[in-house]
């Protein structure tokens, strides 16, 4: 019988309104985080929180160490003994103990949410996979903001979308929050 774990990344008050670097839609895919969590929660399942911190609080430009913007945003809060891991990376594995959590909890599925879609979403999907679980990312649950590359200007939606599509075709499910809580 497998056993699922939810992955919260970065759900953090810089992403929302009035933060050093909003992202498009945080507040929907933060309401859909809020039902993730009260759905594993209901059922037992090992519920893991991602927060992302710049090392050096002068160069950062959002997440500034011990910053009000760093904080877990409260549409996120872990309930006690959901552990909260501290990362400088953008894969959610590297230099933390998360693959050693899962582990302990013996899973073999991961559902992922959180933010942002083209960067931490996406390298924790890519090596949740390559580490051999089962992942299905909840795609109205996460969250992207505009890009630009080669005087090329990308909407946040686009960017979703193509990230979304990417890791749906290889390396993970894609699933609603509705689909995922049964609702």
């Amino acid at each position: 019988m497998s056993k699922q774990a939810l992955i919260v990344i970065d759900v953090q008050n810089d992403y929302f309104p009035g933060g050093r670097w909003e992202l498009a839609r945080m507040d929907a895919a933060s309401a859909n985080v809020g039902r993730l969590l009260r759905h594993y929660r209901e059922l037992g399942a090992p519920v893991v929180h991602i927060r992302h911190e710049f090392p050096d609080a002068a160069s950062a430009p959002f997440f500034a160490p011990g910053s009000e913007g760093a904080a877990i945003h409260p549409s996120a809060a872990p309930a006690d003994g959901e552990p909260v891991l501290l990362k400088h990376h953008i894969n959610s594995f590297r230099d933390t103990p998360l693959l050693d959590i899962l582990r302990g909890h013996e899973a073999d599925e991961v559902v992922i949410c959180g933010a942002m879609s083209h960067m931490c979403v996406d390298a924790c999907t890519r090596a949740a996979n390559d580490f051999g679980f089962q992942v299905t990312v909840a795609h109205d649950a996460c969250a992207s903001r505009e890009l630009e590359f080669g005087g090329v200007t990308v909407p946040a939606a686009h960017a979703h979308a193509a990230f979304m599509a990417a890791l749906g075709f290889a390396y993970a499910d894609m699933r609603s929050t509705d689909e995922l809580t049964g609702r």
